[in-house]
């Protein structure tokens, strides 16, 4: 089953670049995407789908699996959700000034797709998904500075297969809608992104999906950076994304959001009592 969720510049980001290496290729209640289409895998995910053993992660060159203790595997809705809300980040895990946004978090049942004209939409959320949880935070306007807007999401899938479906269709996306609507006056353009597995320039997650592209709001006078970082755990993925605004640099915004990805995945490894050989 796929489903619905969660640039850099040139060079691709020094702090994303140090700690993920992940290379370049070519978004909820505020326009974050947080879901995927649960219309079922695409052609090309359907053949590689036959290569893999039923309910289980692909497989790749160099990867090492990461293994959760089955005992601490969310199998309800319930455990699925106090799991989300121990994991997700917060305004402080972004870094010093940043404030919680309202609303702040998502209500149950939230969830996301791209549509065939690349806008966002609301949608049930899938029966692969136990829970998904979004948390908005923001780094107030300031003198000669605007509003750093900037959410993260932790979806709980029902196993790691499903979850593993889940970063195949945030690469296939940016192929199909390099352009998107977030929500009206809100756009990314220009997308491109890379996927990396554990084992391949990627040492904290299963797999690992990075993209970057162009912001556009209807009441700024130019585009900004947006970025969007996603992880796979077992059966969770995690995701971070900002948006630029005026006044600040890519380099501050890029730290903050790295150090939310950080903190997520390391709380997603305890909760699920992981066993990783680094």
């Amino acid at each position: 089953m796929a489903y619905g969720r969660a640039v850099a510049r040139a060079g691709c980001g020094a702090a994303v670049g140090a700690l993920l290496l992940v290379g370049c290729t070519g978004a909820g209640a505020d326009g974050e995407r947080t879901g995927r289409s649960s219309a079922g895998p695409s052609a090309s995910a359907s053949a590689s789908a036959s290569a893999r053993p039923s309910g289980q992660p692909s497989k790749r060159p160099g990867d090492r699996a990461i293994t959760p203790d089955p005992a601490r595997v969310p199998r309800t809705e319930a455990q699925a959700r106090a799991l989300a809300e121990r994991v997700v980040a917060g305004p402080d895990a972004w870094g010093p000034g940043y404030v919680r946004r309202t609303p702040h978090l998502t209500p149950p049942g939230h969830w996301l797709v791209l549509d065939e004209q690349c806008v966002w939409q609301r949608a049930p959320r899938p029966a692969g998904v136990l829970y998904s949880l979004t948390a908005h935070s923001e780094l107030p306007a300031g003198p000669g500075k605007g509003p750093v807007r900037v959410a993260a999401t932790v979806n709980v899938h029902r196993d790691a297969n499903g979850a593993d479906w889940d970063m195949a269709e945030t690469l296939e996306e940016t192929l199909r809608c390099p352009d998107q609507t977030l929500r009206e006056g809100e756009r990314v353009k220009k997308l491109w992104s890379q996927g990396r597995w554990y084992g391949r320039g990627n040492d904290l997650a299963d797999d690992s999906v990075f993209e970057t592209g162009d912001y556009e709001n209807a009441e700024f006078d130019r585009a900004y950076t947006y970025n969007w970082y996603q992880a796979r755990y077992g059966p969770v993925t995690v995701t971070v994304t900002s948006k630029g605004a005026e006044g600040h640099r890519d380099d501050d915004i890029d730290k903050a959001r790295l150090e939310a990805f950080v903190a997520m995945l390391g709380r997603v490894e305890t909760e699920l009592g992981a066993e990783v050989d680094r």
